[in-house]
């Protein structure tokens, strides 16, 4: 299981689209993420609300993240499910703030719940995905 610091796990994702979207990590646990990210104009459908995508993407790097604090090494992760109940929009110029929690840490498959909540804390959305753990090279054969 890879043992990163926070600010370490946030590096790996700055280059790539969480950091383009603007993800901070705030705490790392094995059984826990929580990050913020700030509702800006690129992410947001017109009426400066936040995007459904913005929330999807938001809430599947957190449980990436979270699977791959889990993973033993020599492994990868994969989304393969993903379901998002949308229940309150956010404002452009806001942060919202999202805690994803594991549900299930296996072997093969793990299953996250993210709340994403305002700044005033209201729940914007609720989102639960399943993570693959497969071999980071596929078997020959």
């Amino acid at each position: 299981m890879p043992q990163l610091s926070l600010d370490a796990t946030q590096a790996i994702l700055e280059p790539l689209f969480p950091g383009l979207m603007g993800v901070r990590l705030v705490a790392l646990e094995p059984e826990r993420v929580l990050a913020e990210l700030p509702v800006k104009a690129a992410l947001c459908t017109t009426g400066g609300i936040l995007h459904g995508g913005a929330y999807m993407a938001f809430a599947d790097t957190l449980g990436a993240v979270g699977t791959f604090l889990n993973m033993p090494p020599g492994t990868r992760t994969t989304t393969t499910d993903s379901s998002t109940k949308f229940i309150a929009g956010a404002r452009l110029g806001s942060t919202v703030t999202g805690e994803c929690i594991a549900l299930h840490r296996g072997r093969t498959t793990m299953v996250w719940q993210t709340m994403i909540r305002s700044a005033e804390g209201k729940l914007c959305a609720v989102v639960t995905q399943t993570q693959l753990v497969m071999p980071e090279t596929p078997p020959q054969g």
